[in-house]
């Protein structure tokens, strides 16, 4: 004789959470927030340089060599570039608009290049510098902090205490004290987290040519201070409150 078992089918309807306290031992859950303002710790330009001609080996020498100009004046700096990369490169046929047949009229090539610093004295010169070469355009730049800066970290640390200065002011209220805590959280971390990327502010866009003039003089550019903001969760007990 064989005996099967059913396997328990979970049920449709989500068990309820028991409650966060009781009479002998009440909970008290509030939010922490902390906005800081600080300075920016890098900056990044974006560099677009170009090149037309009217066959595509023509269009590839002058992007070649203009490419190469734009990563020559950018090593100059030294460590005040800290980061130097490459991004999308096209050549790009252009038809003529009338006639039969795919005739070409002419080769369009860009090359995008970023550059990261973190000297923000040399930034407006190095930015001025690029933007009068040939067929060059600059944009930026945008601030930001590091992943690591310690910004993020006093951020925290003043969320998490206001966090516990809020739960004493409402024990406080009841007649009551902190306990213990019983969680801390990042606020949205038991859901999935949506990112938002800032808008680019502070951009500064310019094309030139080079026509043997003399060089501009440097842009003065003002860092934007960038906002830092924490918010943590946090439930505690608490004693009996006296009603």
């Amino acid at each position: 004789m064989t005996t099967t078992h059913d396997t328990p089918q979970p049920s449709p309807h989500p068990v309820p959470h028991p409650p966060y306290g009781t009479p002998d031992t009440p909970r008290v859950a509030v939010r922490g927030e902390a906005l800081l303002e600080v300075d920016p710790e890098i900056a990044r330009i974006g560099i677009t340089i170009s090149a037309r001609g009217t066959d595509r080996r023509t269009a590839l020498e002058d992007l070649t060599r203009r490419n190469n100009a734009v990563l020559e004046l950018v090593k100059t700096y030294g460590e005040a570039v800290e980061k130097t990369e490459t991004g999308a490169f096209s050549i790009t046929p252009e038809l003529t608009r009338h006639g039969r047949g795919e005739r070409i009229r002419a080769y369009h090539g860009r090359v995008h290049v970023s550059a990261e610093l973190s000297d923000f004295t040399a930034l407006g010169e190095l930015t001025t510098r690029l933007a009068d070469l040939e067929l060059t355009r600059v944009d930026g730049p945008w601030w930001s902090l590091r992943p690591t800066s310690p910004a993020h970290g006093e951020a925290r640390r003043q969320a998490v205490l206001e966090a516990v200065q809020r739960a004493r002011e409402y024990a406080a209220a009841l007649g009551a004290d902190l306990t213990a805590l019983v969680e801390l959280a990042d606020e949205g971390a038991e859901n999935a987290l949506a990112f938002t990327a800032a808008a680019p502010a502070g951009a500064v866009r310019s094309m030139a040519f080079a026509g043997g003039e003399e060089a501009a003089p440097a842009l003065d550019l003002e860092p934007q201070r960038q906002t830092v903001r924490a918010q943590v969760n946090a439930r505690f007990t608490m004693t009996p409150p006296r009603l």
